[in-house]
């Protein structure tokens, strides 16, 4: 796949959300392996200035934005490098996961927008590294196949499945006998339940561990986040739904627990930056300096692990639910929680609506097997829509 002689020996990127928070590690990543990797197309949905800075300083050719008004923008702007390219739109988001000059596409984009550029970037035979959670949610399916038909790597970036794609490297399938993906318990996790009913948006975009959007942090303190990482777990690692698990551990040091059939476990520890997972899979199989310091074990160090309370966090029940029933469900969730979450980051509903209107969500739309990407598209829609009579 390398290009002419100069650039043979770097990895070319591509990333599609380069200006939210994964955007902003990756960037750090592509910054301290200047010798390694090269950012060759960037996109966003709509912040071009951003973009502008991000082109010059690590000179990028090829620009995609979402938003078509804010594409005509920069276009005009002359902020951009004389020569360089600009891909519109949904459209223009696929034309960048399949530049011919990118060798891996990481896709980190929120939402349903990702999903036509991620199995473009497959299909087009370049390395997928996957941040954006609804894509395996809404069609694990397709893009497994895909990558199986087109003998691409498809490297996770979540931190969680990174860890537990590190951990099995090299393992037989055979061999393992479940998956523990860790969950930090997000800004509730040591409220008093009774105090649930009060809190404010405010409240619950306060992540204690991580820096990452509202949406993924309200995530975090339901535990949908990690309902939809065992879903996502699921196909990533071929495993039936009873053999993906959670534990509460606080620190958020452990990544995952592997356990195999003889009981023995491995686990993967890093400092809770998304640094790590990225670095993991823009240069796998190779590994280098990383670009924050490790675990530091001459300072005082303790690691606790905590069973979920599901009548707590009925989100996860409500997950491995979906995970049981297959078909469309793990769409509905996904798409159901996306609209309580909106309404409750509004002051539209209580924080504990959300599972509430989910469950609704849930028990009213038919499950249905979907045949293509539009019908997986059409359920997300129809699930948003009846979700937000529920409000």
């Amino acid at each position: 796949m390398a290009s002419n002689s100069q650039h043979s020996s770097k990895k070319r990127v591509v990333l599609l959300g380069a200006t939210g928070s994964i955007g902003e590690s990756t960037l750090r990543v592509l910054t301290t392996h200047a010798d390694k990797l090269e950012l060759v197309g960037i996109a966003a949905r709509a912040g071009w200035e951003k973009l502008a800075d991000i082109a010059r300083i690590h000179r990028v050719p090829h620009i995609g934005l979402f938003d078509t008004t804010a594409c005509a923008a920069a276009r005009a702007s002359g902020r951009f490098a004389p020569g360089t390219r600009f891909h519109a739109g949904l459209p223009g988001l696929v034309e960048l996961a399949q530049l011919p000059a990118a060798d891996i596409v990481l896709v980190a984009v929120v939402g349903t927008t990702g999903l036509e550029p991620a199995l473009a970037a497959l299909t087009a035979g370049k390395d997928l590294a996957l941040a954006s959670k609804e894509i395996l949610v809404l069609a694990g399916k397709f893009v497994m196949a895909a990558a199986k038909k087109h003998r691409v790597k498809l490297l996770p970036v979540d931190s969680e499945h990174n860890a537990v794609f590190q951990c099995l490297e090299g393992h037989p399938q055979a061999g393992v006998r479940r998956i523990v993906l860790t969950a930090s318990g997000g800004a509730f996790r040591d409220w008093p339940a009774a105090k649930l009913a009060h809190v404010t948006p405010g409240d619950a975009t306060k992540h204690p561990n991580w820096s990452m959007g509202p949406k993924i942090t309200v995530d975090s303190a339901t535990l949908a986040n990690k309902g939809l990482e065992l879903i996502e777990a699921q196909w990533l690692f071929d495993l039936r739904p009873d053999q993906c698990q959670a534990v509460l551990h606080p620190q958020s040091i452990v990544h995952c627990l592997v356990e195999f059939q003889d009981g023995a476990m491995l686990a993967q520890l890093c400092p809770p930056s998304m640094t790590f997972p990225i670095q993991h899979a823009l240069l796998h199989p190779a590994r280098a300096p990383g670009v924050e310091a490790p675990l530091d074990f001459t300072r005082l160090l303790a690691l606790e692990f905590r069973p979920v309370d599901e009548d707590r966090f009925p989100m996860l029940r409500l997950a491995r639910q979906t995970m049981a029933t297959g078909g469309s469900a793990p769409a509905i969730y996904n798409a159901a929680n996306e609209v309580a979450v909106a309404a409750f980051l509004a002051g539209r509903i209580p924080f504990l609506a959300i599972p509430e209107v989910v469950d609704k969500t849930l028990q009213n739309l038919i499950i249905r097997e979907p045949a293509d990407l539009a019908e997986v598209l059409a359920i997300d829609a129809e699930t948003r829509r009846f979700a937000a009579t529920l409000l």
